[in-house]
């Protein structure tokens, strides 16, 4: 589990938990996620049969109705409204204030508490569109097009055949 945080004194939408939970390989209706005002906890089996599951009770209380949530491959990304509105961020995301070996700071996403005014605006908040990820499936609009092929590999199979078309 990793996560980052934005706060501001004046809006509610800029008061925000990043919480990424890493379950590899896990279908979404496989997996358990429930989101209260004081906990979030997540379980579910991947495809190759490992058991993921994590209860964090948070240090303060947040929104559900205005969280947000991408399941993808790879993990869970959970967008979470803190409650409270003001300038300060939370000392710890979890209540208790002893350390776990499971929850890292998501260092990708942080930014200094004295900076984050002057950071770009974070559109990552916004990018979710509720539980499906997006109309991209998540993957960011690539033109595929201009990825290059797989040139230099000849041999067999490598002449376009009779009906088919050469694509690029």
């Amino acid at each position: 589990v990793t996560w980052a945080q934005r706060s501001s004194a004046t809006e509610a939408e800029r008061n925000y938990l990043y919480v990424s939970i890493k379950a590899a390989d896990v279908p979404r209706d496989a997996a358990t996620l429930n989101i209260t005002p004081t906990n979030v906890s997540f379980s579910g089996d991947s495809r190759k049969g490992v058991k993921y599951q994590v209860s964090l009770d948070l240090y303060a209380e947040i929104d559900p109705e205005h969280s947000k949530v991408n399941h993808n491959d790879r993990e869970v990304e959970l967008v979470l409204r803190k409650k409270e509105v003001k300038e300060e961020f939370w000392p710890r995301l979890l209540k208790e204030s002893k350390k776990t070996h499971f929850l890292k700071t998501d260092f990708d996403k942080w930014v200094d508490e004295d900076e984050q005014d002057e950071a770009p605006e974070d559109d990552y908040a916004s990018g979710f569109n509720g539980m499906d990820g997006g109309m991209d499936g998540g993957l960011g609009n690539i033109d595929f097009s201009k990825l290059g092929g797989l040139s230099g590999l000849g041999g067999a199979g490598a002449d376009v055949g009779e009906g088919e078309e050469e694509v690029g």
